[in-house]
């Protein structure tokens, strides 16, 4: 398991109790069950209370958490059947972006999704989740042949941002997320998102401007990330704590703000320490979205989806 800053002290709690465990399998008669019993009640006391007060800063290193379930883990664990498509037709297939026909529960559905990668060789591959241009260019053709089809899109959201690179902006980056988000308004099919870690600026958007938006309870959504608002504010990437707090991009902040539509409960001390739970609620939040929206025409679906957007900030403007 790897700790974040704030667990520093439960690692010491388990380590402890790890040790004592250590030395009686070296030793046979050394009894030390129930002082490890009592370490291990301690450090399960101490993780509940860590997660029941998460700071906005605290819940971004959570989010980030290497060991939490990525797309990847979903797509294998929730879909059958699932087809890869690749490329954009255009100029490349990005691997930070997975996408293809699959079945959920036996229905026929596009899936969607950003790919971190889990050790440092895929992470180089997947460019840690931040797309390319041609990321967006090929869900845009992922989501017309979903509506082509007639079949619902799922997008699972989790990247740090749209890549920022010289040559992400000489295909035109910002115009490739434009059209992604274009897009995500335009097609006549339930569209259903899942910001299953960090939803990072246009990079979340260009996905997620959807029907139905859930969020894992520990999960980030924002603008831009804390580091860079800090450094853009305050000129000190160090004040990301003030940013966090400034920016409101947590699952209890945006549903209030009717950003997101529902709250996917995580285990206690997050998704990373209970990933097939975790899973599981994701399957079920997913199953609920794509109910809510069924039986709904074409017409229908389009303008909920933009009712949905246009409406947003509406009573904070009428307050």
């Amino acid at each position: 398991m790897n700790y974040l800053e704030f667990e520093k002290p439960l690692a010491e709690i388990e380590g402890k109790a790890e040790e004592l465990r250590a030395l009686a399998r070296q030793n046979e008669g050394m009894d030390v069950e129930r002082e490890a019993a009592a370490l291990d009640k301690k450090a399960s006391d101490m993780l509940v209370t860590l997660y029941k007060g998460l700071t906005p800063w605290q819940k971004c290193q959570v989010a980030r958490h290497p060991d939490r379930p990525h797309c990847k883990d979903y797509i294998e664990a929730l879909f059958t059947e699932y087809t890869p498509l690749a490329g954009d037709r255009n100029f490349a297939d990005d691997h930070a972006i997975m996408g293809g026909l699959a079945r959920f529960d036996d229905r026929p559905v596009m899936v969607i999704g950003q790919e971190k990668g889990n050790d440092t060789k895929t992470r180089i591959e997947r460019n840690f989740g931040m797309a390319r241009p041609e990321g967006y260019r090929k869900a845009i053709r992922l989501m017309d042949l979903a509506d082509r089809f007639d079949v619902p899109v799922i997008t699972l959201i989790d990247t740090p941002g749209a890549y920022p690179g010289k040559g992400a902006e000489e295909r035109g980056q910002a115009e490739a997320i434009a059209r992604s988000t274009e897009k995500c308004l335009q097609i006549g099919v339930p569209l259903v998102s899942v910001v299953i870690g960090e939803g990072g600026s246009g990079g979340a958007v260009a996905f997620a401007t959807a029907n139905r938006i859930a969020m894992l309870e520990h999960s980030v959504y924002s603008v831009i990330s804390p580091e860079g608002c800090a450094s853009i504010l305050w000129k000190d990437a160090e004040k990301m704590r003030e940013a966090a707090e400034a920016l409101r991009l947590t699952a209890d902040d945006l549903k209030k703000l009717g950003v997101i539509d529902r709250i996917i409960p995580e285990p206690v001390g997050g998704a990373q320490r209970g990933r097939e739970e975790t899973i599981a609620a994701v399957k079920s939040a997913v199953d609920g979205m794509l109910k809510q929206l069924s039986g709904k025409d074409r017409a229908a679906l389009i303008k909920d989806r933009r009712a949905k957007f246009l409406g947003m900030g509406a009573k904070g403007l009428a307050a």
